[in-house]
């Protein structure tokens, strides 16, 4: 049996470890919420990640994040994984059940968290026009269930993974997911199809892609605009619609070129960094039973980040 330190310990694992906002957001909510905890940030070389586990689990520490780069390689090393961090392929938490540390991704559960928030807020009225008495008013994505509506999402890697399997798991009408390898992104839509019985297809991304109608939901979970902003996501965007949300996961600067274009052409957007606070406070709430308030984790991150 582990030993237990006298206040419960959180650690981040990470190379570099520098820049990330995580323990300053940690310490925030923990202090706001008047939680006697500690959170470590801890910078583990690639050789040392195996120690850096056994230490968690004999010291007793209550759990934490594993950042990049050790999401994958950081499972063997765990007593087991959680089912949806299995078939993603990768944890971002460790959670301390008894002696087991346990794996859990909530990457695609923030995103599904900031969706479904963003769906629940009233849109803004819209101008009062003339219109022709037959002209049927046109279904925005908030007024449809998950099984009406279709999304496209740009990218098969990790991020893209985790959130196809969220929309999968809350049953999304039609899935196309979109990538330049096209094997990743064909194994992602077999997985999910099998998995979730819902439609899926993959599709080769060649030079500029041309988005279909009627899209619902279109998610950037691609690097692009993660080290340049002004960054351009390769599509015709002729056929986006303001009844299309629009997603990029891209934390720092929340606001891309690609969200800055949908929002010209009048959608609802949904950034990166406000998927971040809702994964930083999901995992918050799993240890230590006790839901966050996000406004200061909000202000904590904007603090840090400087945005």
């Amino acid at each position: 049996m582990s030993s237990a330190p006298a206040q419960p310990v959180l650690v981040l694992l990470s190379h570099p470890v520098h820049g990330n906002p995580t323990q300053y957001m940690m310490e925030k909510a923990l202090e706001h919420h008047e939680l006697d905890w500690r959170y470590l940030s801890l910078d583990i070389a690639a050789e040392d990640l195996e120690d850096a586990v056994r230490g968690i689990r004999g010291l007793g520490f209550a759990g934490g994040h594993c950042a990049e780069p050790y999401k994958q390689s950081v499972i063997p090393l765990l007593n087991r994984v959680s089912e949806k961090a299995e078939m993603i392929g990768a944890v971002n938490l460790i959670i301390r059940e008894e002696d087991e540390l346990v794996g859990e991704n909530t990457e695609g559960r923030g995103f599904a968290r900031s969706l479904a928030r963003l769906l629940e807020t009233p849109e803004d009225a819209p101008a009062e026009e003339e219109s022709t008495e037959n002209e049927p008013a046109e279904e925005q994505s908030s007024d449809k269930e998950p099984a009406e509506r279709k999304a496209v999402l740009l990218g098969a890697g990790r991020m893209a993974r985790a959130i196809g399997a969220e929309l999968a798991d809350e049953g999304i009408g039609e899935l196309v997911i979109v990538n330049r390898d096209p094997e990743p992104a064909r194994d992602l839509a077999k997985l999910l199809a099998e998995k979730f019985q819902v439609a899926t297809s993959a599709v080769h991304w060649e030079e500029d892609y041309e988005l279909p109608e009627d899209v619902d939901l279109l998610i950037n979970a691609t690097s692009i605009g993660g080290e340049d902003p002004d960054a351009r996501v390769p599509l015709v965007l002729d056929n986006l619609s303001a009844k299309t949300i629009v997603a990029d996961v891209t934390i720092n600067p929340p606001q891309t070129r690609f969200l800055d274009e949908a929002a010209e052409r009048g959608c609802r957007t949904l950034d990166g960094l406000s998927m971040y606070i809702d994964q930083v406070s999901d995992g918050f709430e799993l240890w230590t039973g006790t839901t966050p308030d996000q406004t200061v984790i909000r202000e904590a991150v904007e603090e840090f980040l400087e945005v």
